[in-house]
């Protein structure tokens, strides 16, 4: 496997991890990705005896056709957002570190390029240290947690371990918040001011959290920091959680519900940033800026900014490079 790093012998990896994405916005691909992705134990709690028929009895049979046809609206010439955005911020990593000679390398947890492989091609090729980095700012279960069982899977075989350190999340990292700001001021001054700046994050069932997963804990503290770095009156600041499934109770407010309140208010204008994703993916660029678009005007608003994620902005390989040199601090002087 090549190495994204000007150094092709480097000792010392790092291994970026982000959820993964079907290889085509068709039903067929869909169907694959979401058969591994919704198996996930992390991810879908319930017991394999009752879930799994569900899955595969009701879900795999009707959500790939529709999930498809929303990544076709934001499929591109090179593919998915997802990946395509991942393989920029890993190539731009690489180039940020090339005076450490540290490996920069992308897996996905579901789907391609798949994780065992990864971490098998980086063994064959004699890496003895690794440092796992989650593409996810806050923990949660059921990302992190799941990144770091996939990487622990593909090692259990090995005769050979290499050294291993983790990032388990950056919420309250100078350098991201710093990063988020940025984006938003940067946006201000080209496209003007929001009424209400909405920050809307991924969301997870509420058990999860009552069962000890900081996750809504962490974005809460994110926003927090950014509603100071940016000097917003809590009144022109809100907090949401998208991408609700399934019947149970999940984190709120909701973000589709909060879009109408504003509309009912009276707000004409909304932006839209979402912290928690390092890219964007389907769930920002169709479920917010096309969608979240929709139900904001249909709800009587008039106008919805969506503020691109970091993606592989200079910013944003700034403060992974500043992670990535913190946590593999003293490995530049071990040996093989």
């Amino acid at each position: 496997m090549p190495a994204t790093s000007c150094e092709a012998i480097a000792k010392t990896a790092v291994l970026l991890i982000n959820l993964g994405t079907p290889q085509a916005p068709t039903p067929a691909a869909v169907r694959r990705y979401l058969a591994q992705f919704l198996s996930d134990k992390r991810v879908i709690d319930y017991p394999r005896w009752l879930w799994l028929p569900v899955l595969h009895g009701v879900i795999l049979r009707v959500r790939p056709r529709r999930s498809a046809r929303a990544y076709a609206k934001i499929w591109t010439p090179p593919g998915s957002p997802l990946l395509v955005n991942s393989r920029a911020l890993t190539t731009g990593l690489a180039t940020e570190l090339r005076d450490t000679k540290v490996r920069v390398e992308l897996a996905m947890t579901y789907g391609q390029p798949a994780i065992e492989e990864v971490v098998h091609g980086l063994l064959a090729d004699g890496v003895r240290r690794v440092l796992v980095l989650p593409l996810y700012p806050q923990y949660s279960a059921t990302s992190t947690a799941a990144a770091f069982d996939a990487v622990f899977a593909a090692l259990g075989a090995q005769r050979r371990v290499p050294e291993l350190r983790s990032i388990a999340d950056y919420h309250a990292d100078a350098g991201y918040l710093d990063a988020l700001a940025a984006s938003v001021e940067k946006y201000w001054f080209t496209h003007g001011r929001g009424e209400r700046l909405l920050l809307s994050f991924h969301g997870i069932p509420e058990r999860y959290v009552d069962a000890g997963d900081p996750y809504h804990e962490q974005c809460l503290v994110t926003a927090r920091l950014l509603r100071e770095r940016l000097g917003i009156a809590e009144k022109e600041f809100s907090i949401a959680f998208q991408s609700r499934v399934g019947r149970e109770p999940w984190l709120g407010p909701e973000t589709t519900g909060v879009l109408a309140a504003f509309a009912r208010a009276g707000v004409q204008h909304v932006q839209v940033l979402c912290p928690g994703f390092a890219v964007d993916c389907l769930e920002t660029l169709e479920e917010i800026a096309i969608r979240g678009r929709e139900q904001f005007l249909g709800a009587g608003g008039q106008r919805l900014d969506y503020i691109p994620a970091l993606n592989a902005t200079e910013a944003h390989v700034r403060l992974l490079a500043n992670l990535i040199r913190r946590h593999t601090r003293g490995w530049e002087h071990a040996g093989a």
